[in-house]
């Protein structure tokens, strides 16, 4: 087992873009809402925006985007070690541009887990959270719904739906992060049904810690995607 604390990360954007398409061609995006999960505690905590009469309003302010900001700070300065899904291409930018507090986000992007980008420095490819549970023998994320629904969803007051899908991301996220530490694996199955893992000799690296790892062979692809393509908003990298 791990001796870290990890604290699970996840954020659902407030403005609709298609599954799978160039977030940044339709920045800004907002933040309708946001949560953690603590591996030690269990504590599940949401953020989102709020209007005068206490209901949630359609995206957060800058000013409650840096709230949160500031609060993922004090987790990391007390000790935990933020860990994502994709964090470092999508999360945590989206975080920067909605707070203002580039430098800050950038530090905690660097120095965070994220379980893809690990993955993709060792093996080139990306690979979805779903992908990741269900080789894992876990629940995965809530059936019948996507991260593209989630806007849509929110804009319609369908708030419960929208957090309680957002809880079960982070719960994903975080069972996926024990269990292939305690395996010292990340098994899953690809699209051609063949059995692949990910080795964890070490467990989990940081952002910080993938990015030295040796570059992988990806001349079997014919447009192989590149570290910079995660890491370009990084001023460090």
């Amino acid at each position: 087992m791990t001796d870290r604390k990890y604290l699970a990360f996840d954020l659902e954007i407030a403005r609709e873009i298609p599954e799978g398409g160039d977030w940044r061609a339709n920045s800004p995006l907002g933040i309708s809402c946001a949560a953690t999960l603590a591996s030690d505690t269990g504590d599940l905590v949401t953020w989102h925006g709020l209007r005068p009469n206490g209901e949630p309003s359609g995206q957060m302010s800058r000013e409650e985007a840096r709230a949160m900001a500031q609060a993922l700070i004090a987790m990391v300065d007390a000790g935990y070690t933020l860990v994502t899904w994709n964090g470092l291409a999508f999360d945590f930018p989206v975080l920067a541009e909605e707070s203002g507090l580039d430098s800050e986000c950038q530090g905690l992007a660097a120095n965070h887990v994220d379980m893809m980008f690990h993955l993709f420095c060792v093996k080139g490819y990306r690979l979805s959270l779903n992908a990741g549970a269900k080789g894992m023998g876990l629940a995965g994320k809530t059936p019948g719904m996507t991260g593209a629904d989630a806007p849509k969803l929110w804009a319609e007051g369908k708030y419960r739906q929208v957090l309680d899908y957002l809880a079960q991301d982070v719960r994903t996220t975080l069972d996926l992060t024990l269990a292939s530490e305690q395996r010292r694996a990340l098994l899953w199955t690809s699209q051609r049904g063949n059995p692949m893992e990910l080795g964890l000799p070490r467990g989990w690296l940081t952002v910080q810690g993938a990015v030295k790892l040796p570059e992988p062979d990806t001349s079997w692809m014919t447009n192989p995607p590149r570290r910079g393509e995660f890491t370009a908003w990084l001023s460090d990298f």
